[in-house]
C-alpha cells in the first residue's frame, strides 16, 4: 500500500529550510573556527618571530657593550701609555740638565762640606749636607752663586752642632737651576760687558 504525504507542504518547506540554515550555520562555524586557528597561528608567528629579533637585538647590544668597554679600556691604556710616553720625554729632556747640575755641585762642592740630600722641585733645588765650619758654608754657596747652570743660593737651616756630636754643622740651603737659553743669555751678557769693558779702556 502506497505512502501518503499527510503534512502540509508548508511544513516541509519550513523544514528543509531550517536543514539548510543549520548546514550554513555549521560552515559559517567551521570557517570561523579554521579562521581563529590561522590568525591564532598567525599571532603566534608573529610573537616568536619578534621574540627572535629581540632575542638578536639583545645579543647585537651586549656584543655592542662589550666592544663599547673594549673601546674604554684601549683608550684608557693609551692615555696611560701617553702620560708615561710624556714622563719618559721629560725624563731624557731633564738628563742632560741633571748631569750638568751634579757636576755643577762636584765643582762647587768645597773641601769639608759634605751633601746628605738632594731634592729637585721643578727649578729649585734643596739640599741638606754637613760642613766642618759656616765659613765652609758660605765659600758653598758663593760657588753656587758664580756657577753657569745654578745660582740665587739661599740658606734655609744651619746648626752649628749635630745630634751625633761630630762637630760638623747641620744645614740646608735651596738654589735655582738655570735653564739653557738663561745660561746663553747670561754668557751672551759677560761677553757684551768683556766687550764694553774692552772699549772703554783707553789706548797707550
Amino acid at each position: 500500500m502506497a505512502r501518503i504525504n499527510l503534512l502540509p507542504w508548508r511544513e516541509v518547506a519550513r523544514q528543509q529550510r531550517q536543514q539548510e540554515f543549520l548546514i550554513a550555520g555549521g560552515i559559517a562555524l567551521g570557517i570561523t573556527f579554521a579562521i581563529a586557528i590561522l590568525i591564532h597561528f598567525f599571532i603566534e608567528g608573529q610573537i616568536s618571530d619578534q621574540s627572535a629579533r629581540n632575542e638578536y637585538l639583545k645579543g647585537e647590544i651586549t656584543k655592542l657593550d662589550i666592544q663599547i668597554k673594549e673601546i674604554k679600556d684601549l683608550e684608557t691604556t693609551k692615555t696611560d701609555l701617553l702620560a708615561r710616553m710624556e714622563i719618559i720625554k721629560q725624563l731624557q729632556k731633564s738628563r742632560p740638565e741633571i748631569v750638568r747640575l751634579f757636576d755643577e755641585l762636584v765643582n762647587a762642592l768645597p773641601e769639608g762640606v759634605y751633601l746628605t740630600q738632594v731634592e729637585q722641585k721643578g727649578r729649585t733645588v734643596e739640599m741638606a749636607g754637613r760642613a766642618q765650619s759656616n765659613a765652609r758654608v758660605s765659600a758653598f754657596m758663593r760657588k753656587i752663586e758664580n756657577s753657569k747652570s745654578i745660582g740665587k743660593p739661599r740658606l734655609v737651616l744651619i746648626e752649628n752642632k749635630d745630634k751625633t756630636d761630630t762637630g760638623l754643622s747641620h744645614f740646608r740651603l735651596a738654589f735655582n737651576q738655570t735653564s739653557e737659553d738663561a745660561e746663553a743669555e747670561i754668557e751672551k751678557k759677560k761677553v757684551t760687558s768683556k766687550k764694553s769693558t774692552t772699549a772703554a779702556k783707553p789706548a797707550q
